[in-house]
């Protein structure tokens, strides 16, 4: 059986696209090679193998003369900066309309029948900010009214907070559905998103294993579905699942950390994982082709959003730390593919993503190594996909 393994490092940009400042972001944004210089050098031995140092001068990961993989760099074709828009890109689609973005906050008339369908009576917030502020100063008010914290970024989300012993989960995933059914044509926005937390030591804390991302659903076929009309399996690891709405996906997990995704996509090479139990739909044909997709989401979420560069840079190296574990336990018929979706880059001014080219690695034991040069888009992820398992 054949399989690709694709790994996205969440918001792990190489430098400012052409067209950044069309999206409010500075020509300096270059989230991986500003993290390494924040850091005064970052320790990426395995990833420095496969060429990353290649790419550009990321301190601490010199270029290597005879890299192990193929090495490059994509650019994004489609009109946004999201996750969703950057995933939907390396699956083969590519927008031409971006997600629409709310920089002062959501109308009265989205706020108002939020209210009416959810029955909420009232929210808090409305407005740009950064999640782990807004709960530290709205969660107080939370607690008195009962109300749920909304609040959006420069990116095109629409985000609910509440300490879910104020509003359960299970109330605050309703919360978000009922938000995903008013946020579609005029008001496309691109992902709702249920951010629930708890309070820990007086403080409220982020639960992250429970986060739920709640997409638009593509608006035709990916190369995720072609896999799974050709005897094939998807496995999406992290929020995969939410960010193609299940569509092309036939088995899911959610995590609740990076090093959760790692150890998850290394069971599923190793067929250690136990489908059964995460399985979205029947197959009763023979597997002849799989892939695993995982999302890797802390870099983006914990320490990008947070502008906490010390943290960025350990997640990226306990990525690469890891990866060799992956690496040994491919087959010869496995290809390893490994990117970002977009920037988040922690040193500039502001929260929020930055508009980023990303890396590119392919590796697989029969791969061989060479210099791939800059890709005019993320569709090229889905070329090499179906290249490998498709033709």
């Amino acid at each position: 059986m054949r399989r690709a393994i694709v790994v996205v490092i969440d918001s792990m940009g190489i430098g400012a696209m052409p067209d950044c400042a069309e999206y409010n972001d500075v020509s300096e944004c270059n989230t991986l090679v500003n993290v390494a210089k924040a850091n005064n050098g970052l320790n990426l031995p395995t990833m420095q193998t496969m060429g990353l140092g290649n790419l550009s001068d990321i301190c601490g990961v010199a270029p290597v003369e005879n890299p192990c993989a193929q090495y490059g760099i994509m650019l994004e074709k489609s009109k946004g900066k999201d996750t969703t828009t950057g995933h939907w890109e390396m699956a083969g689609l590519v927008l031409d309309v971006p997600f629409r973005v709310y920089p002062n906050g959501f109308d009265d008339a989205i706020i108002n029948k939020f209210i009416e369908k959810t029955g909420c009576k009232g929210i808090l917030g409305n407005y740009p900010a950064s999640g782990t502020k807004i709960i530290q100063d709205l969660n107080s008010e939370h607690h008195k009214t009962g109300y749920p914290i909304i609040y959006t970024s420069a990116d095109s989300v629409f985000q609910i907070a509440a300490d879910v012993d104020v509003i359960p989960l299970s109330k605050l995933y309703e919360y978000c559905e009922i938000a995903r059914e008013i946020l579609v044509g005029e008001h496309n926005v691109s992902r709702v998103i249920a951010r629930p937390y708890h309070i820990v030591d007086s403080k409220p804390v982020r639960i992250s294993k429970d986060r739920r991302d709640y997409s638009v659903k593509p608006p035709k076929p990916t190369v995720l579905n072609e896999i799974l009309d050709n005897d094939g399996q998807v496995i999406g690891i992290g929020k995969i699942e939410d960010i193609f709405v299940k569509s092309g996906i036939s088995h899911a997990v959610h995590t609740g950390s990076n090093l959760e995704g790692l150890e998850l996509t290394l069971a599923a090479v190793r067929n250690e994982l136990d489908l059964n139990s995460i399985k979205l739909i029947e197959q009763d044909k023979i597997i002849q082709r799989q892939l695993i997709f995982t999302n890797l989401v802390d870099t983006d979420m914990l320490y990008g959003h947070r502008n906490d560069y010390k943290g960025y840079g350990a997640a990226i190296e306990q990525i690469d730390a890891f990866l060799p574990k992956i690496m040994y336990s491919m087959s010869d018929e496995d290809l390893l593919i490994i990117t970002a979706d977009h920037g988040c880059d922690p040193t500039v001014e502001g929260t929020d993503h930055t508009r980023e080219q990303v890396p590119l690695l392919v590796w697989g034991k029969n791969i061989q190594p060479c210099n791939l040069g800059v890709k005019h888009s993320f569709v090229y992820v889905s070329d090499r996909i179906k290249e490998w398992l498709l033709i």
